[in-house]
């Protein structure tokens, strides 16, 4: 999720996770992918910025100590995205690499890149041997969606093709790229996708609490979830997910989730400083203090501290015993929206492949 997942966040959700575990907060992650049990995936990062060295994409690629380094990556062009992950494993200590084909946002699809892109399938193969192959022996997954619309599917041929290229495993956001993040994820199509392939299939879309992870599991038989929206405001739900079976989930009163948005500051001022940080905090007040009876001139205030001391102040005026809000127990967080028409190149839905043509290159801007 861009500018949500960065170092910050990635290492309080695994903060949580390592609770739920019964570890300590800061214990190391596994060394390799066949062996971590979960992996906290960073912003999408694109490819022509890796190889251009971008100043800003180079320090998006910050990891904290102990860190399973997973990168998501984003581009349109084989080669360009071989280069990059060749800098990423080699340079940044990389230990996986996920593509993006799942993109629904208008500038990456009409330059036939992210949730556009598995509709040409030669351009698609290409890129996933050109990554597998500079990857070496480090583990390329895919994510993507259902399809452009109702009538462009493509998640099957996807599947199919990550198989017979070596792709590790495939994560299917049960949505097309018209919904955005509008209505209801098919759950049914990541059955259809896992009984279809023989490589891991992680299911994805409308996980707000443990519960739906576990019943989207069972309704499935899929290998994994993956959380995007869900933990907007919320990285106690991957505490949740790692308790056993059967445990009541974790509903923090007031004054903790307090301490952990503070947390959360804390962890965000050390990347950048704490300018950078209290301004990026500022956009999670919302997701984490939803429901909460703290008032709206609190959460005015809330929005304008420009330091620690005065976010502390603010903390400190909460209720700390005020229970956690039923009426947001699994409700959606995060965008929303409504359908849409998708935004493509020109005659891009003639054909399921590109042939020779050339397509957009990604932005070389950081990200």
């Amino acid at each position: 999720m861009a500018a949500v997942t960065n170092r910050a966040f990635r290492q309080l959700c695994c903060e949580q996770w390592n609770l739920g575990r019964g570890l300590a907060p800061n214990q190391a992650q596994a060394a390799d992918l066949a062996h971590v049990d979960a992996v906290f995936v960073t912003e999408m990062i694109t490819a022509r910025a890796v190889t251009a060295r971008n100043p800003k994409t180079f320090n998006m690629l910050q990891f904290f100590p102990g860190e399973f380094r997973s990168v998501q990556l984003y581009g349109t062009d084989p080669e360009t995205l071989g280069e990059a992950a060749r800098i990423l494993i080699g340079e940044f200590g990389v230990r996986h690499i996920d593509l993006n084909f799942g993109c629904p946002v208008p500038k990456v699809t009409r330059k036939g890149g992210g949730g556009a892109l598995p509709w040409k399938c030669d351009r698609m193969e290409d890129i996933f041997r050109a990554v597998v192959t500079a990857a070496g022996e480090i583990p390329v997954t895919v994510k993507t969606r259902i399809g452009i619309d109702d009538e462009h599917l493509t998640f099957l041929d996807t599947g199919h093709i990550a198989q017979e290229c070596g792709i590790a495993a495939i994560t299917l956001h049960a949505r097309t790229v018209a919904q955005g993040y509008s209505g209801k994820a098919d759950w049914p199509k990541i059955g259809e996708l896992k009984a279809a392939v023989s490589i891991p299939v992680i299911g994805n879309g409308d996980i707000w609490e443990a519960a739906d992870a576990r019943e989207l599991i069972s309704q499935t038989g899929c290998d994994g979830v993956a959380i995007g929206r869900g933990c907007l405001g919320r990285p106690w739900l991957f505490r949740d997910l790692a308790l056993p079976m059967g445990v009541d989930p974790y509903l923090p009163t007031l004054g903790e989730v307090a301490d952990m948005f503070r947390r959360h500051g804390e962890l965000l001022c050390e990347i950048n400083g704490e300018v950078w940080g209290m301004k990026d905090l500022r956009k999670h007040v919302a997701w984490y203090f939803k429901g909460f009876p703290v008032g709206g001139e609190w959460r005015r205030q809330m929005q304008l501290a420009a330091t620690m001391a005065e976010l502390e102040a603010l903390l400190a005026q909460v209720d700390r015993d005020a229970k956690f809000p039923a009426a947001e127990i699994d409700t959606p967080r995060g965008r929303q929206g409504a359908p849409r028409k998708v935004h493509l190149p020109y005659g891009w839905l003639d054909s399921r492949t590109l042939g020779g043509e050339e397509i957009a290159d990604d932005m070389v801007e950081g990200g």
